[in-house]
């Protein structure tokens, strides 16, 4: 095999590793920034053209938040279902425990780390190989 060969293979193997720890810190940042959210049984209403959400918080307040599109389009055949509410904050809701981003990070942290361990294990291999 040519050096080439081990140079890519060694470049692949850092910027694999590299690139899981860089993403491991964004998913920190990210899971820490997004706060503590709680479960609720939440009741759908509607008001006009808004979806309205109304739920009983941990300390026993009543809270609302208007449904976003997505949300709404969602929530538009339910009279009730489970959300995930901000807490300490009034009219923060969403039907996901965590933000749709994270899991996207999650997976790109997940395939640069399977990046770096197929590069480093094929750098073995070819080094026994050469003996």
């Amino acid at each position: 095999m040519s050096p080439a060969v081990d140079i890519l293979l060694e470049v692949f193997t850092w910027i694999g590793f590299g690139g899981a720890v860089a993403l491991a810190v964004v998913i920190v940042i990210m899971w820490a920034a997004d706060g503590t959210w709680l479960p609720a049984d939440a009741i759908v209403d509607r008001e006009g053209d808004e979806t309205v959400v109304r739920w009983i918080d941990a300390d026993g307040d009543a809270n609302r938040a208007v449904a976003s599109a997505a949300d709404a389009a969602e929530l538009a055949d339910a009279d009730a279902a489970p959300i995930w509410y901000r807490h300490g904050w009034q009219g923060r809701m969403r039907l996901t425990r965590r933000p749709g981003g994270l899991r996207t990070v999650v997976l790109s942290a997940g395939g640069m780390l399977a990046l770096g361990v197929v590069s480093l294990v094929a750098s073995w291999v070819l080094y026994f190989t050469r003996g």
